[in-house]
């Protein structure tokens, strides 16, 4: 089947805005004469795609570079200063359209303070407002002058005793479609922008960003100490992050290092020593690390991801740090993410199996260069398990929700950031790798990286190019792949590669001596991984006896465990089995960490039952001023959280 790319045209508005909101203040500058109907407005190249989650119109004038001058104020819990944007015009515009959410819009001006005429639009469910600046002619640079509010779903700001540190903290989050609500700007993840910036933040403190450190020490100023940063090359908006807290660094090696709290700092270091390791193999694979540097930042309890990868510094869950390196292949997650979504992004949020699929799909490969095949084995047949879990939560294997290009308008994006994408998207290129085999797939996807970088990419043209660079000339292959199917249908295609682990063989040998009554002790699992007690938890059955479990509980410490991963499989069958011993782990876990991949399933496991949906609200009446704003909105839903509170 040929596909022709699409191209997406909006016309130029032919008046400069005229009309502004009284409060907005500025004066609008003369209409100038109507552009003649029959002349076709230009346009910006490349022409991007339609994004439903921006109100941005990049076809007449796009952001290029932000550059922030900003004042933490921890007191206020605002951040308070301008985004200087530069742009590019196509001839004739005359309306920048920005993004914003949440943000009091002081002043937009020239970068010599002449003041520019302004609105804000109505606000929209999810994407909060449009920002609408008349351009004078020629201009190609605006300053808006803001602050963000209590509102600012990005921006979590930790009181002292949510720290380790007894410092506070401040961390953003924007993906997806978040970074507007601390930063004016187009908050499309196709716009790429370079960005720069200067933070003053309280004496004591620390900032760091996804953009090269200028001033590690800061300058010591009369307002706190001043840290710039800058990134050249250019990223979607949602990569551009920030966090000021006590912060130290470790080296791990010569282009990797750690960020985390004085008491954290230690136990990061040793748990990621690998990550230069990880780096080496990444670029054997798939071609030149093209950041500079790859730091983690080790961030508080409340982060409510695993794993955010801005470039040069992932933002990181403490939850990972087991003590044993057992968890570390989220970092190589996070790592191939340098590649495929940092290098070669979405361009929409439709799109986003490009980037996650892609991603967990180098992240397997990562882990066997560094800990074997076997290993691999392993990690892929939890997500493949995983993966089957999500499709039944979804609807089963007809529902829309387990497509990889899914339907999102008028939705929140984040809706669409499911297992799906990751482990979907994951074993449609298993899948191809195992047609057209490895070193071929290799040397594509390696070519793919190259050709498209620090460019956005839809599901279309990822597809075409699939065409022409790997399956041309082989129709076989493109039958017994059919990539259609597993972009555009629901379910699990039938020629999905299949997962084999020996190790978990021998694991489920175990669940069967156990199940046939032989004694938790007498279990064959001396030496067994994370991966191993993942997979032996998970195959238990659905309903056990109390006292079966306590013997588990009892000789293996599973509700003391310090590994998040097992802890959380655990405190599902608690919860399915009543197993009320475990309860005081289970609102330990709940109120001192605020990883949403942790929540939201024990919520819903307590919620769904006839006694846990009290429980569920206690605890979480207490935990959720706790939670960063991601995971708030999940939870409010599973638990229908009245708005008033």
């Amino acid at each position: 089947m040929t596909r022709t790319r699409r191209q997406w045209t909006v016309a130029v508005g032919a008046t400069v805005v005229a009309t502004l909101l009284a409060a907005c203040g500025g004066a609008a500058p003369p209409a100038p004469a109507p552009a003649p109907e029959a002349a076709p407005a230009p346009v910006l190249e490349p022409v991007l795609p339609a994004d439903p989650h921006s109100f941005a119109r990049p076809d007449e004038a796009r952001v290029r570079h932000v550059d922030l001058r900003l004042h933490v104020d921890f007191e206020a819990r605002a951040l308070t200063g301008a985004a200087t944007l530069e742009i590019d015009r196509a001839p004739g515009a005359d309306t920048l359209v920005l993004d914003t959410r949440d943000l009091d819009i002081e002043a937009v001006t020239t970068p010599v303070g002449d003041a520019l005429a302004w609105e804000l639009g109505e606000p929209v469910a999810h994407l909060g407002r449009p920002l609408r600046i008349a351009l004078t002619p020629g201009l190609e640079r605006v300053e808006v002058h803001y602050r963000t509010t209590e509102g600012a779903a990005a921006v979590q700001w930790l009181e002292p005793a949510q720290t380790t540190s007894g410092s506070p903290f401040l961390f953003t989050q924007g993906q997806a479609i978040l970074t507007r609500t601390w930063i004016p700007t187009q908050d499309s993840p196709g716009i790429r922008q370079t960005y720069s910036a200067t933070l003053t933040v309280p004496d004591a403190l620390t900032a760091v960003m996804s953009a090269e450190m200028l001033t590690p020490e800061g300058e010591a100023t009369d307002l706190g100490r001043v840290f710039r940063f800058e990134l050249d090359r250019a990223i979607p908006p949602y990569l551009i992050a920030l966090a000021v807290g006590e912060l130290e660094f470790r080296s791990v090696g010569p282009r990797t290092g750690v960020w985390a709290e004085p008491e954290v700092v230690e136990a990061a270091a040793y748990e990621f020593a690998d990550m230069e390791a990880m780096l080496d193999a990444a670029e054997r694979l798939y071609g030149p690390y093209r950041w500079g540097r790859y730091d983690v930042l080790v961030l508080p309890p409340s982060f409510p991801f695993g794993g955010m990868e801005n470039p040069r510094l992932t933002f990181a869950t403490p939850t990972v740090l087991a003590g044993d390196r057992s968890l570390v292949s989220l970092i190589a997650h996070e790592l191939a993410h340098s590649w495929s979504g940092n290098l070669v992004t979405n361009a929409t949020w439709s799109d986003f199996w490009l980037n996650e699929g892609f991603t967990t799909y180098i992240e397997n490969r990562i882990m066997e260069e560094l800990q074997g095949a076997g290993y691999a084995a392993m990690l892929e047949s939890l997500a493949r398990a995983g993966l089957a879990s999500e499709m039944e939560a979804l609807g089963g294997p007809t529902s829309g929700e387990t497509i990889l290009h899914i339907d999102l308008e008028g939705r929140d994006p984040d809706e669409g950031m499911t297992a799906i994408a990751y482990d979907k998207g994951a074993a449609f290129l298993r899948t191809m790798e195992s047609v057209v085999g490895r070193e071929r797939f290799d040397a594509f996807l390696r070519q793919y990286f190259d050709d498209h970088a620090f460019q956005p990419m839809t599901t279309e043209e990822f597809l075409d190019y699939l065409d022409a660079h790997l399956l041309a000339g082989h129709p076989e292959w493109r039958a017994a792949i059919r990539p259609e199917e597993w972009v555009y249908q629901p379910g699990l295609p039938s020629n999905v590669a299949p997962v084999e682990s020996e190790a978990f063989g021998l694991v489920e040998a175990e669940v069967t001596r156990l199940l046939d009554g032989v004694a938790p002790a007498s279990l064959a699992t001396e030496g067994w991984s994370t991966h191993e007690w993942l997979h032996f938890l998970q195959s238990l059955p659905d309903t056990m006896a109390e006292g079966r479990l306590a013997a588990l509980d009892t000789t293996f410490g599973l509700s003391a465990s310090r590994n998040s991963e097992i802890l959380f499989a655990w405190l599902r069958i608690a919860i399915a089995n009543r197993y009320e011993p475990a309860f005081g782990a289970l609102e330990d876990f709940l109120t001192r960490q605020g990883r949403r991949k942790f929540l939201r399933p024990l919520y819903q496991d307590l919620a769904a039952t006839d006694w846990g949906r009290e429980l569920a609200v206690e605890i979480y009446r207490r935990a959720r001023p706790t939670y960063h704003a991601v995971s708030r909105n999940s939870i409010d839903e599973v638990l229908n959280w009245p708005a008033s509170e």
